[in-house]
C-alpha cells in the first residue's frame, strides 16, 4: 500500500501544491502558446488575474525552474518571461489534463446539477 503522509518529502503533494493553484497552469499554457512574453502581455492574455497574483505566480514558477525571467538593462527596464526546458516538458501533461477536462466537462456539469 502506498502512503501519502504530509510529513517528509512527498513529491505529489509538493508539485501539485505549486501547480494546482488557480493561475500556474494558465500561465504555463499561455507562455507555451505565445512564446516569450512581457509581463503586461501575460496580464492582458489572462485578464482576470491581478497584477500581484501574476507576480507571485511567475516568481513561484521561476523558483521551480519552469519559467525563466530575463531582465534587459534598458530605460524603462524590459522584463520577459519564457518557459524553460523543464517547463516545456510539463506542457504535454497539462494539455492532456485540458483535453480530458474538455471531453468530460458535460458529464461533470451534469453530476454537479444532480448533487446540488
Amino acid at each position: 500500500m502506498k502512503n501519502f503522509h504530509p510529513t517528509g518529502n512527498c513529491p505529489i503533494r509538493d508539485v501539485l501544491s505549486r501547480l494546482g493553484d488557480k493561475w500556474s497552469m494558465l500561465v504555463l499554457i499561455t507562455l507555451n502558446a505565445n512564446g516569450t512574453m512581457r509581463f503586461s502581455d501575460i496580464h492582458k492574455t489572462i485578464e482576470d488575474v491581478s497584477q500581484r497574483m501574476l507576480t507571485v505566480t511567475l516568481r513561484t514558477l521561476e523558483s521551480d525552474g519552469l519559467v525563466e525571467r530575463k531582465v534587459y538593462a534598458e530605460v524603462p527596464p524590459r522584463v520577459e518571461y519564457c518557459l524553460t526546458d523543464t517547463g516545456g516538458t510539463l506542457i504535454p501533461h497539462i494539455e492532456g489534463l485540458v483535453e480530458w477536462a474538455l471531453e468530460n466537462m458535460d458529464t461533470i456539469l451534469e453530476h454537479r446539477q444532480i448533487h446540488v
